[in-house]
């Protein structure tokens, strides 16, 4: 195995960057804490990740901090009109700061990890997929030792695989997606190695990746709008000031197209639920935004659902998007695609 470096920025999802430049600038002073919780109760990371070698890793990350080459990659990036992607006073900001410290233990009750760090939003944000995707990568390297697993025998079977999924989506130019795997890798090592074989093998298909680090050194796009976490607090805020949290979604889509000047508009709608969203996407929203993410509930009665609202406000549904992203594996791909694309010739055919 190669020797661990620290390395801020190839533990991060590009939308914890775009969603930290419009909360600097909207929401300075909010403090939030941040916990980790895992989900699998039958299966507690504490088993292979010990509090210290987590925190050995983290406080290496902390330290580091971002370089300037980071930050100078971050400057030059540019949004659809020509200006600059990031506010110079965000990235000042990230360039000087120290993320807050984080605290891991064991949780008495869970007897799992425990992880936890509260600071300014802007910055207890960047630790989120940091966190996951270091844990992850102690877990399985310790999971291999203590098995005696060989990690020759790992990456000849994880290509095999890669393989078969590879020669599916050769055949399907028309399949367009990005890599979004940060916080639930194996291991860096092998997200790169994935990655460096997309973007040779499959350039018609694979348009870029939410990892800012393999985006710069692969010269590949960066992806990424905006998380869940971004009503979820915007809603904290509405409830703590007296108002109604579900405010938060038209807050959000307000701040969002003012701050990014009507760029990177794809809107998660699911946070409170599709219905709740969907009941105060207003027309006009619905026209200037290029289209909605589903991550959770069947996709079929989704992307339904959403032409169909685009339809009653008289918006033609082909000029907009739909990004699929929850539970994805490349057949699911393949039959998404073959379903919305019948759907789209239908209505072709009824415009006529």
């Amino acid at each position: 195995m190669k020797k661990y470096e620290p390395n801020l920025s190839r533990g991060l999802d590009f939308y914890k960057l775009t969603m930290g430049d419009m909360i600097y600038d909207k929401h300075p002073d909010a403090e939030v804490t941040f916990t980790l919780k895992n989900r699998n109760n039958e299966q507690p990371l504490s088993e292979y990740v010990s509090p210290e070698a987590l925190q050995t890793r983290l406080d290496a990350i902390r330290e580091r901090g971002f370089t300037p080459e980071e930050i100078a990659y971050y400057a030059g990036l540019k949004a659809q009109d020509g200006e600059a992607r990031f506010t110079a006073g965000y990235l000042d900001h990230i360039a000087e700061m120290t993320l807050p410290e984080v605290t891991i233990g064991i949780d008495p009750e869970t007897q799992d990890l425990s992880v936890e760090t509260t600071g300014p939003w802007a910055d207890v944000s960047l630790w989120e997929t940091v966190v996951m995707s270091e844990v992850n990568e102690e877990y399985y390297a310790q999971l291999m030792e203590s098995h005696g697993m060989s990690l020759a025998d790992l990456y000849e079977e994880g290509d095999r695989r890669l393989d078969e999924k590879i020669a599916k989506l050769a055949t399907r130019p028309d399949i367009k997606f990005a890599d979004f795997g940060t916080r639930r890798r194996f291991s860096a090592d092998w997200h790169e190695h994935v990655i460096q074989r997309l973007a040779t093998e499959l350039p018609e298909n694979f348009i870029g990746t939410s990892n800012p680090w393999f985006a710069y050194r692969y010269d590949l796009n960066p992806i990424g709008t905006f998380a869940h976490e971004l009503p979820m607090v915007y809603g904290g805020l509405e409830d703590e000031a007296g108002r109604n949290p579900l405010n938060a979604n038209s807050k959000v889509l307000n701040d969002w197209q003012g701050h990014f000047r009507g760029d990177l508009s794809i809107a998660l709608p699911d946070t409170f639920g599709s219905d709740v969203f969907l009941a105060d996407f207003t027309p006009q929203q619905a026209a200037e935004w290029n289209g909605l993410r589903h991550d959770s509930g069947d996709p079929f009665e989704f992307g339904n659902r959403v032409i169909a609202f685009y339809e009653k406000n008289g918006i033609d549904p082909r000029t907009k998007k739909i990004v699929f992203s929850d539970g994805l594996n490349v057949d699911k791909i393949i039959e998404i695609a073959d379903y919305f694309a019948r759907i789209l010739y239908l209505l072709q055919q009824r415009r006529r």
